[in-house]
C-alpha cells in the first residue's frame, strides 16, 4: 500500500518542481536573451505627404515620357496610305500658308485626289516671326514641312514645290514653274483640276514709295526675318568699328519700324528686349546709342484693339524710350535715312541704320491676272470677291481663302485658319451630295429615286461664319495685351499674366508636338543663356 502511494506522489512533486523552474526562468531572463524591440514610430503627416508626392511625381514622369515617345513615334512613322484613285475628283491647292495648311489638316481626302503646289515646302507660323528676327527663336522652330501634313492623311497627296504663274478658269487648268537654281532653267507644267483651292496669300505693299523695295527689311517671310537679324547685327558691328563719330554711331543704331499693327508693335518690342536683356551686356559701349522709332500713318497704333489697350501700349513704349510717331507718313527710304512727313505736313529726313517695313499687303501678279480674266465679276482691286461658301464669283470650282480675298473680315491668320477648316467641311458635304446624286442616277425605280432625292434635299451647304477668338500682341518687357470676347463683350487685359497667356495661346496653336517642343526649348534657352549675337 505505502509503495503504491509513494509512486503516485512522485509525478506531483516532479510536476511542481518543473513549474517552479519554468517560472524562475521566465521571471529571470538569462544574460544571453535579447529584449523585445519597441514598435516603430508612425510616420508624420509631412513624411506621408512627401512619400505620396514622390511616387506621384515618378508615375507622372514615366507616364509623360511614355506618352511623349508614343506621340513622336507616331508622327515620325505614319501608316500606309491609299493610292491615287482615277475615279475620284482632283483638288489642286495653291499655297502652304494658314488657309491652305488648315484645309489640308481638316480635309477627308478619301473622297478626293489632292495636289499641293507652293513655292515653299513648309508652313510658317508667322505670328512668331518677330521673335526669329532678333534670335529669340530659331527659324526651324516655327517651320512645319507640308509633307508632314500630307503624309498623315488617308490617301496619298502629291506635293510640288513650284510657283503658280497662270490659272485658266475656263479650261480649269493651273500652270506653275520650277524656279529652282539647281535645274539651270525654268520649267513650266500645266495640270487640270476639278476644284481649285486658291490660297497663295499676298505680298508686301510698298505703296510705290521710293526706296522701300530695295532698302527696307520686310517682315513677311522667313528670309525677311533672317535678313533683318543679319542687317541689325551688321549695324551693331559697324558702329563698334574704331574711329566712328558720335553722329554716325547714333545713325547706325537708330532703328525705324514702319507700321503700327501687331507685327510692327511686336518687332519694336523684340528689339527693345534684345537691347535690355543682351546688348547691354555684350555691347555696353553702344547700348546707350540704340534708339527705336515706330512710325504709323494712322492716328493711332493697333486700331483693332480697345482704346485703353492702345493707351497702355503707347505708355509702355514711351516708358521704355520707344518713340511712337502717329500720323506720320514715309515719303522715301534712302541709304542712310528715311524721309518722313510729320503730322503738321512738314518734311524731315531722319538718319537711321535700319528700316523695318511692317505695313500693308497687295495682291500677287497671278491674282491680278485672274481678276482681269473675271473682270465682269471681280471688280474690287483689293482682292478676290467670293460668295458665302468661299467660291470665287464668276468661276465655278475655284475657292479662295486667306489674304487673296476681299471680304468684311480682316486679313489675319485667324480668319484664314477658320476659312481653311470650313472649306474642308464644305468639300465633305460636296462629296456626300455627289455620292447621293450618283445613287439617284443609278436607281431603277421612281420610289427609290424619290427617297434619295429627299436625302439630297437635307444635305444643306452651310455658309461660312467667322468666330472671333480674340486678339493678342506682345509689347515687350514680359508684357502683352489681349482683347478677348467674353459674354457678348470684349475683355481687355494687359500685363505679365497676359504675357503668360500669350505664350500659352501661341504654343497651343502650333500645329505639332515637334514645334511646341522646339519653341518651348528656345524660350528656355533664351531665358537662361540669352540671345546669340554671333553672325555666320
Amino acid at each position: 500500500m505505502s509503495l503504491s502511494r509513494t509512486v503516485r506522489r512522485e509525478p506531483t512533486v516532479l510536476h511542481g518542481h518543473l513549474l517552479k523552474r519554468v517560472a524562475n526562468y521566465t521571471a529571470t531572463p538569462s544574460e544571453h536573451s535579447q529584449p523585445i524591440p519597441p514598435p516603430p514610430p508612425k510616420p508624420s503627416r509631412w513624411t506621408r505627404f512627401l512619400t505620396i508626392l514622390g511616387r506621384t511625381t515618378l508615375v507622372t514622369i514615366l507616364a509623360g515620357t511614355g506618352a511623349f515617345y508614343y506621340v513622336t513615334y507616331k508622327e515620325r512613322h505614319p501608316g500606309t496610305q491609299l493610292p491615287y484613285d482615277p475615279s475620284k475628283k482632283t483638288i489642286v491647292v495653291l499655297g502652304s500658308g494658314w488657309g491652305a495648311t488648315s484645309f489640308l489638316r481638316h480635309i477627308d481626302n478619301t473622297d478626293y485626289n489632292i495636289v499641293v503646289v507652293s513655292p515653299t515646302n513648309y508652313f510658317l507660323f508667322t505670328p512668331l516671326l518677330p521673335s526669329v528676327a532678333v534670335g529669340t527663336l530659331s527659324p526651324r522652330s516655327i517651320l512645319q514641312p507640308t509633307r508632314y501634313e500630307t503624309r498623315h492623311k488617308p490617301r496619298q497627296i502629291k506635293v510640288i514645290e513650284a510657283t503658280a504663274t497662270n490659272v485658266d478658269p475656263k479650261n480649269k487648268t493651273v500652270t506653275f514653274s520650277d524656279l529652282s537654281p539647281i535645274r539651270g532653267q525654268i520649267s513650266e507644267t500645266t495640270i487640270a483640276y476639278d476644284y481649285l483651292v486658291y490660297a497663295i496669300g499676298a505680298e508686301v505693299q510698298t505703296f510705290g514709295i521710293p526706296g522701300v523695295q530695295d532698302k527696307a527689311c520686310f517682315m513677311k517671310e522667313l528670309k525677311d526675318a533672317e535678313n533683318m537679324q543679319s542687317r541689325f547685327l551688321d549695324c551693331l558691328e559697324s558702329a563698334g568699328f574704331p574711329g566712328q563719330s558720335e553722329e554716325e554711331i547714333d545713325r547706325l543704331l537708330h532703328m525705324v519700324v514702319v507700321g503700327g499693327g501687331p507685327t510692327g508693335i511686336e518687332v519694336s518690342a523684340e528689339i527693345r528686349d534684345f537691347l535690355e536683356e543682351d546688348l547691354r551686356s555684350w555691347y555696353p559701349e553702344l547700348a546707350q546709342h540704340i534708339r527705336i522709332s515706330l512710325v504709323e500713318a494712322m492716328p493711332s497704333v493697333l486700331p483693332m484693339f480697345s482704346k485703353q489697350l492702345i493707351e497702355y501700349t503707347v505708355s509702355s513704349f514711351r516708358k521704355h524710350k520707344i518713340d511712337v510717331l502717329t500720323g506720320t507718313m514715309v515719303k522715301e527710304v534712302k541709304d542712310k535715312s528715311v524721309v518722313l512727313q510729320m503730322p503738321d505736313k512738314s518734311i524731315q529726313e531722319v538718319p537711321c541704320g535700319l528700316v523695318i517695313w511692317a505695313g500693308g499687303n497687295k495682291q500677287r501678279d497671278v491674282t491680278r491676272d485672274l481678276m482681269v480674266k473675271l473682270k465682269d465679276d471681280q471688280k474690287s482691286p483689293r482682292g478676290l470677291q467670293i460668295d458665302d461658301f468661299m467660291e470665287l464669283k464668276g468661276a465655278s470650282g475655284i475657292y479662295a481663302i486667306g489674304d487673296v480675298t476681299h471680304t468684311s473680315y480682316a486679313p489675319t491668320a485667324q480668319v484664314a485658319n477658320q476659312e481653311g477648316a470650313y472649306l474642308a467641311r464644305h468639300f465633305k458635304t460636296i462629296a456626300k451630295r455627289d455620292a447621293l446624286l450618283a445613287q439617284r442616277d443609278a436607281a431603277t425605280s421612281n420610289e427609290e429615286r424619290e427617297k434619295i432625292h429627299a436625302r439630297i434635299s437635307k444635305t444643306k451647304m452651310r455658309p461660312f461664319h467667322y468666330t472671333h477668338q480674340g486678339t493678342l500682341a506682345y509689347i515687350g518687357s514680359d508684357e502683352a495685351i489681349a482683347d478677348l470676347p467674353f459674354m457678348n463683350n470684349n475683355y481687355a487685359s494687359a500685363g505679365t499674366a497676359t504675357y503668360l497667356f500669350w505664350r500659352s495661346a501661341y504654343i497651343s496653336n502650333l500645329f505639332t508636338l515637334r514645334n511646341r517642343t522646339l519653341v518651348a526649348a528656345d524660350w528656355m534657352r533664351t531665358m537662361f543663356f540669352g540671345r546669340d549675337v554671333s553672325r555666320n
